[in-house]
């Protein structure tokens, strides 16, 4: 640059993201409008607004967007109603720009509008009970998807898990919004739910407006019908009307200083029927499509009444279902929530068994089924008779995978011979636990809230009454679901001959991850305390010791610079 040449020196000036920000900030209100209303036109401002953003050229007027896609006579109507109110418009129409001229200047240099939920809406909800929540002693900072919808519930008119007649959104769709406001944080899996520092701020307004306007109870201070056992009855519950027996009617149950709403079923409020996953009914390769089918057509020659559906992990497993009433004005009744027993089902074809094995589904699947929520895994094995004579491993190499099962991983095996024989004894099973579950009360209980540990019920021999709901249970063993640390380090050491599920729990008790772990062999003295750091390791119901020749594969495994010879 020539000497004699001034430098201009200043700040470049940004240009706009969009030449309509009046156009785009409205259509972007009225979409969070319908969203929070759970009304489907959401779906059509956002199409409208990505057309908009695309448009390089400023509009004077809402007729001129006719041209763009997804822009039809009554979005125009509206904005052209929303400009003619606009304090700035006559000096817009003079400058010539009506949704990107002075009108866009004098909006951009205007504070945008902050983004504030209706009262009593799923979002004003939400905020409320994350706040209050954060407010307690000790509190641990977020809540879970459960817990959060149950707090929030009575500060909402709407319902978070049912949806309105004629319309498939909650009061919980509105957290999607908070969360693209960033007002809310969502971490981990299963999902944590905590307030930002612009979420903090907004629901200290809402609840000092909460506490100014006296339009609620404060903490703790709800006015409860209690009655015995500290049960309290709402009889506003947003839920389908439960067809009653005994008196039997749905509870808030009061646990733990947390009022979570949980579903109970007692008495004849409940059909008990299995489900099938739809892998057992569709065909998937030509050899094994008969047995399938001949299958289902057991299971309806025997009468019992099932239903086929999408299973995430098993081949089987029992749902008790409520009963709900009609709805008058509907075609269908709403469909009853589903409670998932403790029992399910794993089918194995000798065939399948033997490929599962090479390729390394039979270690995940017990895995998996370990992991799934329900504490009564059974494997169904069928022998297939002479055919497992011309399989690529030996008969004597499957018998002993069959063993291993039973006696190492803990599961029930039940060996038949055939598909009648299969649908048998899911019948034989069905009527079982039909019998065991008659006039008991059943209560949901969430994983995320309460573990599954075993309960005093079990160990007396009855059988578990609080149970998981089938969509939680389904969600929860999703294969391909994003894994924690934790979880992937399980799998790695399950890789390992010998190492079985218990055996990497147990190795997991200690040193959760693999840092934890090298760091724990970076504290040895020595070589040999290395080879022998998780022999003393106790695994399994027999508390036994993990041994020192696992131990040392281990640490090889993570230790070993180079190729493991």
């Amino acid at each position: 640059m020539p000497a004699s040449e001034p430098v201009r020196l200043g700040r470049k000036r940004a240009l706009p993201t969009c030449p309509n920000p009046l156009f785009l900030r409205w259509l972007t209100e009225l979409r969070d409008q319908a969203r929070e209303k759970g009304l489907k036109t959401q779906h059509v401002y956002q199409k409208a607004i990505s057309s908009l953003n695309k448009y390089p050229l400023p509009l004077k007027n809402a007729r001129e967007a006719k041209i763009l896609q997804n822009f039809g006579d009554g979005i125009c109507k509206i904005l052209d109603e929303k400009l003619q109110n606009y304090p700035f418009w006559k000096e817009t129409r003079e400058g010539g720009g009506g949704g990107g001229g002075r009108a866009g200047g004098e909006a951009g240099k205007r504070k945008k509008r902050e983004y504030v939920p209706q009262k009593r809406s799923g979002g004003y909800a939400v905020l409320l009970a994350l706040y209050r929540q954060a407010q307690i002693p000790g509190s641990k900072g977020y809540m879970f998807k459960l817990e959060l919808q149950a707090e929030a519930q009575h500060l909402c008119d709407k319902s978070f898990t049912v949806p309105e007649l004629g319309s498939k959104y909650t009061a919980w769709s509105s957290v999607s919004t908070l969360i693209q406001k960033n007002l809310v944080l969502k971490t981990h899996n299963p999902a944590r739910y905590s307030l930002t520092e612009g979420g903090l701020a907004l629901a200290e307004r809402l609840e000092s407006g909460e506490r100014d306007g006296n339009r609620g109870p404060e903490r703790g201070e709800e006015e409860e019908d209690e009655e015995e056992g500290g049960v309290c009855i709402d009889t506003q519950l947003f839920m389908p009307k439960v067809v009653c027996c005994n008196d039997c009617v749905c509870l808030y149950i009061v646990m733990c200083r947390i009022a979570c709403l949980f579903l109970v079923l007692t008495g004849l409020c409940y059909d008990l029927l299995i489900c099938v996953c739809v892998c057992v009914c569709v065909c998937v390769s030509s050899g094994s499509h008969h047995c399938k089918q001949e299958l289902v057509k057991e299971l309806q020659r025997n009468r019992v009444t099932f239903d086929i559906r999408k299973l995430n992990v098993g081949d089987f497993l029992w749902v008790a279902r409520e009963k709900v009433a009609p709805v008058p004005g509907q075609l269908r009744p709403p469909p009853g929530r589903e409670l998932v027993l403790d029992y399910i089902i794993e089918r194995k074809r000798m065939d399948d068994l033997c490929g599962s094995i090479i390729d390394g589904r039979f270690r995940e699947q017990k895995f998996r089924l370990k992991r799934c929520g329900l504490r009564r895994p059974i494997y169904l094995v069928e022998e297939c008779g002479t055919a497992a004579s011309h399989l690529s491993l030996p008969e004597t190499t499957l018998q002993q995978a069959i063993i291993n099962t039973q006696v190492v991983d803990g599961f029930f095996v039940k060996r038949v011979q055939d598909v009648k024989e299969s649908a048998a004894y899911l019948t034989v099973m069905t009527r079982y636990l039909s019998k065991l579950y008659q006039n008991r009360t059943l209560i949901c209980r969430s994983r995320e809230l309460e573990g599954d540990g075993e309960s005093d019920e079990e160990e007396r021999g009855n059988p578990s009454c609080t149970l998981i709901s089938f969509t939680e249970f389904n969600q929860g063993a999703i294969k391909n679901k994003c894994q924690t640390v934790r979880e992937v380090f399980a799998r790695q050491l399950m890789q390992i001959s010998g190492l079985s599920g218990d055996r990497a729990a147990a190795i997991l008790e200690h040193y959760s991850t693999p840092r934890s772990l090298l760091t724990a062999y970076e504290q040895c003295a020595s070589e040999a305390e290395k080879e022998k750091l998780l022999s003393s390791i106790r695994y399994g119901k027999l508390k036994r010791n993990l041994g020192p020749a696992l131990s040392r594969t281990v640490y090889q495994l993570y230790c070993t610079q180079g190729a493991l010879s």
